[in-house]
């Protein structure tokens, strides 16, 4: 509305000012208070089937532009530096570890967690306030993500701005100072964190799955649990951070960069990384469990899992997953989308749509490098939950029938997988994760 009336108010200035010869000019402009704006009488433009004079049409893109490859250069330290160009004024700057909870160990227990809170804050280089005001006055957008298996650090911003990206970048992941403020500032927002965490019984239920379908470092908590909170401090930080962040497990991938242009900045950065031999990916073994927790709670949440041997190096149990997971979808009971909202879903027709008890029923799938899980997530009241578990199962069995799935719902959800994939990679920061 402010800018609504500074416009008003400098266009009645002009119009009172002696800038036209005559007001004979605005004496025949009949168009109203529009006509008055835009100059002229509306029917004076021409209307939006008649091409502009003076103004060429550019060719239309082709049907098919070929995608830009991605070009790799490794370090002699073994690290990897990937990059792909790309027609967007913006570039994002990724550093990608080989270490996640999985990697874990009993005394260090949450530092994944702590490190992604901890993430962009102090280093031996630059404070935590210097380092957001040479964030922001580049208009840039820095995140940090800490997985099972992964701990990913990116930076988003103009591409003009790479060189100061990239160090920036580099930076934070290799010279942090931890400093024990900052440590206890972030346990504290850990602590607070968890306490939500508490009311959601679906993410608490994924990590009872985790926790119970496997031994091993899968089973590591991806949330920090509250005995360990007690325990991490600046040293245990430091020597989680000595033992993984090495040279052989850190990819530096750039979308929007010109590759030479990447690795004349990034290698002095990173080339003294010492070499350290790759350990082997701690084991996980998938055993299956159940898990059950009382609450206070007016509704039942039930979780039936199973595992997807192979994980992502058995790459078409995967993506036959994936369809899988689109072909049963499912929801909640109530849903403001249309068809992409997973209404004409196996799940949606056959269960959402006849059963008032339940309140969401959707299939999930996480899959991680050698393992994964697949299963269906329901909320429902307590005395019907027993039968949710059976209408769970038997959705399994039945999509597992021969003969039971269609032609026409299997086309839909191979395009539904494809749709999934097309929108994610939308996204500077999620294709450059592919990189």
């Amino acid at each position: 509305l402010a800018a609504a009336h500074f416009l008003f108010f400098l266009c009645l200035q002009q119009h009172g000012s002696s800038r036209f010869a005559s007001t004979s000019v605005v004496k025949q402009s009949s168009g109203g208070l529009f006509g008055w704006l835009l100059g002229g009488k509306p029917t004076q433009f021409p209307t939006l089937d008649v091409p502009l004079p003076g103004i060429t049409i550019p060719p239309p893109l082709p049907d098919f532009v070929e995608p830009a490859k991605a070009k790799v250069t490794s370090l002699p330290n073994g690290l990897k530096i990937a990059s792909e160009t790309s027609t967007s004024p913006a570039a994002t700057v990724g550093l990608y570890i080989d270490c996640g909870s999985m990697y874990e160990t009993p005394g260090s227990s949450g530092a994944s967690h702590l490190l992604e809170r901890m993430s962009f804050k102090s280093t031996t280089n630059r404070s935590h306030l210097r380092l957001v005001r040479e964030v922001e006055s580049i208009g840039g957008n820095v995140s940090a993500i800490a997985t099972r298996e992964q701990m990913c650090y990116t930076y988003d911003a103009f591409r003009a701005y790479v060189p100061d990206m990239v160090e920036v970048l580099i930076d934070s992941v290799r010279n942090p100072t931890f400093l024990d403020w900052e440590v206890k500032e972030q346990l504290e927002e850990i602590k607070a964190e968890i306490a939500e965490f508490s009311a959601n019984p679906q993410g608490l239920l994924l990590e009872a799955l985790h926790s119970a379908g496997y031994t091993g470092a899968l089973a590591n908590p991806l949330i920090a649990p509250e005995p360990a909170i007690h325990k991490l401090d600046s040293s245990i930080l430091k020597e989680f951070i000595a033992e993984n962040y090495t040279a052989p497990r850190m990819v530096l991938a750039a979308s929007g960069v010109e590759h030479d242009v990447l690795v004349s900045i990034a290698e002095p950065l990173l080339s003294d990384l010492p070499a350290v031999k790759r350990p082997e990916e701690p084991k996980s073994v998938y055993v299956g469990g159940d898990y059950r927790c009382q609450a206070d709670c007016q509704n039942t949440h039930v979780a039936l899992a199973f595992e997807v041997p192979g994980g992502w190096y058995e790459e078409k149990t995967a993506i036959t997953v994936t369809v899988l997971q689109k072909l049963m979808g499912g929801g909640d009971w109530f849903c403001t989308g249309g068809v992409g909202k997973g209404l004409y879903s196996r799940l949606s027709l056959r269960i959402l749509s006849h059963y008032h008890q339940i309140e969401s029923f959707s299939a999930f799938n996480h899959i991680y490098n050698y393992s994964g899980l697949f299963g269906i997530l329901a909320t429902t009241s307590p005395d019907f939950a027993s039968k949710a578990v059976d209408l769970a199962a038997g959705e399994l069995l039945e999509v597992a029938t021969p003969g039971n799935v269609t032609q026409g719902q299997l086309d839909r959800a191979k395009q539904a997988a494809k749709c999934k994939v097309l929108m994610d990679l939308e996204s500077r920061m999620v294709s450059n994760t592919p990189i």
